[in-house]
């Protein structure tokens, strides 16, 4: 008697724990909680997948052959400073194809002093050709491989920061192949605005205006903004080397008007870039306008100092992605590190603005390869039909059990009830996210509930027609269908944790609630519904129904 009591123990135990649990997740009752009996509750429980709640699915591809140019671009500038400290005459340094630098020197005999010092101060580069005055120098094929490998990683790090401080509950983010990152967003209703702030690469860079040659290149003060081609064409043989034009919108569509923006004339090479920030924050002006504040780190702001104390009186560009945000003027140095980006910013979209600055700048594009939105709408017709697939099976499998088994058919009922219990309990503990695979597991999950008990009644009923007195054809029953039933669910938990480990997406999903059930339902099968018939055949003597 005293070995039934601890197992009943048990048994209540883990009903009340999983009751416990899964409060968080019945939302009909939770919130009718008072708000201080909340905290000894889990903060969480039971997240609904993309499926079931909506939003948006994405596969986004990697531009790496981009990143290794970009990578290339940023030595070109280092060779050319590292170059001129070393007081050497070198008309060009540019890159020519992916991943060569072309050097054009002054003097011909510079050419091996030069090549030398290149060796030594960028070991990731072999000389590919010399001509006469010209050096070209290629990256080494490793080095490519680790650039490429570390855009994808950095890709994937840079938009996880940036969905954990948009604010979307239990996000999915993953690499898919070699370039393709998965992204799923539940709940997220706007997704334009999200597909945006995950895609922006977010370079920024501080560039001078070129005054010297704007005004005389004759640049109108304003167009439409369907006319920037043209004008770009218009003007491709008047704009100087070493600088481009961008466009500043001067005119925002909100306010119901053409789309106006200021064509100017922007040095190519930046003062300084948005990897020396430290911070960047939404403010507001004295008369309620937003604005970007951004903040630089100790390198950052020296390096800002020097670049305002040698331009007062000029043009700076805050250019983001080769648009003009602002071009303030330089009054006066700007030794504090701070600097502000101005424009007919929305709420929302410098606070997106914010976030991709903060979250850091993606090293290369990314290109759009499948975008799927689930509205929320399918999402509650899902889960609709997912229950109402569960209640159909459950009910249908609970009756056959009480009409072909009678009084054995309650007990197993019962035992597939607390599996289901204590599989919603865990479920909630572990914060798992419920997918319409996951609700597929729970009903699969249903079914060897059944299929153990059938196999241990009918062991009980071989042993009954043997002759055999109720207790001792219970504990035979068991005893001889405790193999058979171990075996089949440990072949399709290793099924279900090869699923976990390998799979992705809804197919972890289906393989979380099969994997808790199988384990579960062990625990249900062999204690749940023994210890109950060892406690009615300690109290009575007659004859069970089975």
């Amino acid at each position: 008697m005293k070995k039934i009591r601890n197992r009943l123990l048990l048994i209540l135990f883990l009903s009340l724990a999983s009751i416990y649990l899964f409060i968080p997740s019945w939302p009909g009752l939770y919130d009718r909680i008072p708000d201080g009996a909340k905290l000894v509750f889990p903060p969480r429980g039971v997240s609904l997948g993309l499926d079931l709640q909506g939003g948006i699915h994405l596969v986004l591809e990697v531009e790496e052959d981009r990143a290794v140019e970009i990578a290339v671009d940023r030595v070109v500038k280092s060779m050319q400073e590292f170059l001129a400290e070393q007081n050497n005459a070198v008309v060009t340094v540019e890159r020519i194809g992916s991943v060569q630098i072309q050097l054009e020197l002054a003097e011909e005999d510079q050419v091996e002093p030069v090549a030398a010092l290149i060796r030594e101060e960028f070991p990731s580069y072999f000389r590919a050709s010399t001509d006469h005055r010209i050096l070209v120098f290629e990256l080494l094929e490793s080095e490519v491989t680790r650039v490429k490998n570390a855009a994808i990683n950095q890709a994937l790090e840079t938009i996880r920061n940036r969905i954990d401080q948009f604010g979307v509950t239990e996000p999915l983010l993953q690499r898919q192949g070699r370039t393709e990152i998965v992204i799923q967003l539940p709940g997220v209703s706007d997704s334009e605005r999200a597909k945006k702030l995950i895609q922006d690469t977010a370079l920024l860079e501080f560039r001078m205006i070129d005054e010297e040659n704007e005004a005389g290149l004759g640049l109108p003060l304003q167009i439409n903004r369907n006319e920037e081609r043209r004008m770009l064409e218009e003007f491709s043989d008047k704009v100087p080397e070493g600088s481009e034009i961008l466009f500043e919108s001067i005119q925002d569509e909100r306010e119901g008007l053409p789309v106006l923006s200021r064509p100017r004339l922007v040095r190519k090479a930046a003062v300084l870039t948005g990897d020396v920030l430290q911070d960047a924050r939404v403010n507001y002006t004295e008369f309620n306008e937003t604005y970007v504040g951004v903040t630089f780190g100790s390198k950052g702001a020296k390096a800002f100092g020097h670049v305002t104390t040698d331009n007062v009186g000029k043009f700076m560009a805050i250019v983001l992605d080769g648009t003009i945000y602002s071009a303030p003027r330089i009054n006066e140095p700007i030794l504090g590190g701070r600097a502000q980006i101005t424009g007919n910013f929305t709420t929302d979209e410098a606070n997106d603005l914010a976030i991709v600055l903060r979250a850091g700048a993606l090293p290369a594009p990314m290109k759009m390869v499948q975008d799927l939105t689930v509205g929320p709408s399918l999402g509650r017709d899902s889960i609709e039909k997912g229950l109402k697939t569960t209640m159909i099976a459950g009910g249908i499998v609970l009756i056959f059990m009480v009409l072909y088994y009678r009084v054995s058919g309650l007990i197993a009922d019962a035992a597939l009830v607390l599996n289901l219990l204590c599989l919603l309990g865990a479920l909630s503990g572990l914060n798992a996210t419920l997918t319409l695979p996951g609700i597929a597991g729970i009903i699969l999950t249903i079914g060897m509930g059944v299929d153990s008990n059938i196999l241990i009644f009918e062991r009980i009923r071989e042993e009954l027609r043997q002759g055999r007195p109720v207790r001792l054809a219970v504990d035979a029953g068991y005893e001889k269908a405790f193999l058979t039933i171990v075996d089949s669910h440990v072949t399709i938990l290793i099924t279900g944790l090869a699923l976990f480990l390998f799979g992705t997406g809804p197919i972890k999903g289906f393989a979380v609630t099969l994997c808790l059930g199988i384990g579960i339902n062990l625990v249900t099968a062999l204690i749940g519904t023994k210890v109950v018939f060892d406690f009615i055949n300690r109290r009575k003597r007659e004859r069970l129904s089975i």
